[in-house]
């Protein structure tokens, strides 16, 4: 008899041994954050336009988001607070799903539909599989696991393809007329405007596109030294023509080009970085992992910064193709000096607002919410790219100085940065006030 009571022990021990050791790896945020930098790496990769890549992120963090809040009752779904979400899936044997897995196999399953080319994360899904099994996590958690990812995944994705981005992607590009003020192509590339019809996407929380539609830019009077554009745009151009070694730093930093074109002589080649949104989702692993968020204060925060970043860059390109406003470089070229360039690449869509200071701003307001107003941090984002780290003492201060470097870059003016930081702050406190997730604050934002 004591023999077989110390066999169940015995059997009991190992049983809890096996799962505290694979749910410290598939419980592991740090895991999340490097999932969502495989997909970040897949989107740079591929040359995904930054509103795109916006998306990309949102559906696939929304579908592990959707998975926590199944397995996580200080969590609710975001069905039906977010426009036309409104299936809700719960596992039918939810004892068995190892939630946190789950959630890393649905952001793998979107991630892999939403981006190109087609299994882009099939290698990295069977990575994490196996480190479930080799972990110890039983065969009956695993199944329960990978078929209630698929099903929330599949759930997301139908969902997905009702926001009408195959239409617009396939709608007519913009016109570009000769109409003094408007934008033009710039060089190198004298590419096309990106996205036109952007802001005919389906919002996830905003009303519609124009919810947040800025002032008016100053009228167009590049001649008249006492206009306020005229002020504005030789701005711009004294700026670039005497930046200091840190503001050559900072337009570096957040310059964000997810494709720049380098001409030298006949020889032209391109370089790829991290798109706007794609340096903001690195920003939420870096702080996720500074301040030991657990796995959903992790997976919630990328999901809800996420979300913003999606928002503001439709409300952002509403803005833009409406104003039709023409860029600093084609301004100072055509009526000051023929021979000047910004400081950084110029991007092909029209100037007002800043793209980068709207999803900045919104970015921040969200991230501040998760984790605290004096977080202090230093970001590693572009150091893969030869560009040195930046510390801030808050991710605000850090969407200030984003915006700013758009105007140290040369492709701004100031008050294009300034309409596009209060449009994003708006956005955030949307996305903050509409979407009802963690039942309390997170612990971390209150330290």
């Amino acid at each position: 008899m004591k023999r077989a009571i110390a066999a169940i022990i015995i059997i009991a021990m190992v049983s809890s041994c096996k799962k505290a050791d694979y749910t410290k790896v598939t419980h592991d945020p740090f895991l999340y954050c490097k999932t969502v930098k495989k997909l970040n790496d897949i989107v740079l990769e591929n040359n995904f336009p930054p509103m795109i890549a916006a998306r990309n992120y949102a559906y696939a963090n929304i579908a592990a988001y959707e998975v926590i809040a199944a397995g996580d009752k200080q969590y609710e779904s975001l069905t039906g607070q977010i426009n036309g979400l409104q299936a809700t899936l719960q596992p039918k044997e939810a004892g068995k799903v190892d939630f946190p897995f789950a959630a890393l196999i649905a952001f793998c399953k979107v991630g892999n539909a939403v981006t190109f080319p087609e299994g882009s994360m099939d290698v990295y899904v069977d990575e994490l599989k196996e480190k479930a099994k080799d972990a110890g996590m039983p065969s009956d958690v695993f199944e329960a696991s990978v078929l209630f990812a698929g099903q929330v995944a599949d759930t997301i994705m139908d969902w997905s393809k009702k926001d009408s981005y195959a239409r617009i992607r396939s709608a007519s590009k913009f016109t570009v007329t000769d109409e003094e003020g408007r934008w033009v192509p710039t060089p190198p590339m004298y590419a096309q405007a990106v996205e036109p019809h952007w802001m005919e996407i389906r919002t996830l929380v905003m009303d519609s596109c124009s919810q947040f539609k800025p002032v008016r830019p100053p009228k167009y009077e590049p001649e008249n030294k006492t206009s306020e554009f005229y002020k504005a745009m030789i701005m711009v151009k004294n700026r670039v023509d005497s930046l200091t070694r840190e503001q050559k730093h900072i337009a570096d930093f957040w310059d964000d080009n997810a494709f720049k074109l380098n001409v030298n002589g006949h020889v032209m080649y391109a370089t790829k970085k991290f798109s706007p949104a794609g340096h903001w989702m690195n920003i939420v692993g870096i702080i996720s992992t500074e301040k030991k968020a657990d796995f959903s204060t992790t997976v919630s925060a990328y999901t809800q910064t996420s979300i913003a970043l999606f928002d503001a860059f439709i409300s952002c390109w509403d803005e833009k193709f409406r104003s039709n406003y023409v860029r600093p470089e084609t301004a100072i070229n055509k009526h000051v000096s023929a021979d000047w360039i910004p400081y950084i690449q110029t991007p092909p869509f029209p100037e007002y607002t800043s793209g980068h200071a709207v999803i900045s701003a919104a970015a921040a307001e969200v991230m501040t919410h998760y984790f605290g107003d004096k977080v202090s941090y230093t970001d590693t984002s572009e150091l893969e790219f030869g560009v040195p780290n930046r510390s801030f003492t808050s991710v605000r201060e850090a969407a200030k100085e984003a915006s700013i470097s758009r105007v140290y870059g040369g492709i701004h003016y100031q008050h294009s940065c300034d309409a596009g930081t209060q449009a994003g702050v708006k956005v955030g406190e949307l996305v903050l006030q509409r979407l009802k997730m963690k039942k309390s604050l997170p612990a971390i934002a209150k330290q």
